[in-house]
């Protein structure tokens, strides 16, 4: 529309006359636009089968060396990435085994530290007499008691068993 309308300004500039003959023009100009295009006959096409089986294709050397040296490059460059690539997500996976091994240390030494806090509560040596106490347990006679402290620093050491006879009434 804009382009006909441009034609007409065209046209009128020229003084060659009305919109009406601007039209006729441009409709003649199609119509010989689509003779031309098409000639005295309707446009028919046929499908032709080519038989090329007969052909020999000549070698090259220039082109096949050519073809060898930029596929050894680009073999070359591929295998530069992959190293690249490789290192690079190894690093990367190092990281988060390092960083998950940092975290397992830590949740293990938070569990050790809270071991060691109900160890401390628990052999209290109040709490353990009053339990004791509780149970109808008498005072532990010199002798009895055996701390883990006093026995040999090597506990691989084989340890002669004895029998103490506790002191007191016998019943016999």
């Amino acid at each position: 529309m804009a382009t006909a309308r441009i034609a007409i300004d065209t046209f009128r500039e020229q003084g060659q006359g009305s919109a009406e003959a601007v039209m006729d023009h441009n409709r003649w100009l199609f119509a010989a636009q689509q003779r031309a295009r098409r000639g005295p006959t309707p446009e028919v096409f046929f499908d032709k089968r080519l038989d090329n089986s007969r052909l020999v294709k000549a070698d090259d050397p220039v082109r096949k060396q050519e073809m060898r040296s930029f596929a050894i490059a680009a073999v070359f460059f591929f295998a530069l990435l992959m190293v690249y690539s490789w290192q690079h997500f190894s690093a990367v996976e190092a990281g988060y085994h390092i960083e998950a091994e940092k975290a397992q240390l830590q949740h293990l030494q938070d569990d050790n530290r809270q071991l060691g806090l109900t160890e401390a509560q628990l052999t209290r040596s109040e709490r353990i007499d009053h339990m004791a106490r509780q149970m109808g347990m008498q005072s532990p006679q010199p002798g009895q008691i055996v701390s883990p402290n006093m026995m040999d620093v090597n506990p691989n050491t084989p340890v002669l068993a004895s029998v103490r006879e506790l002191a007191g009434p016998s019943s016999q």
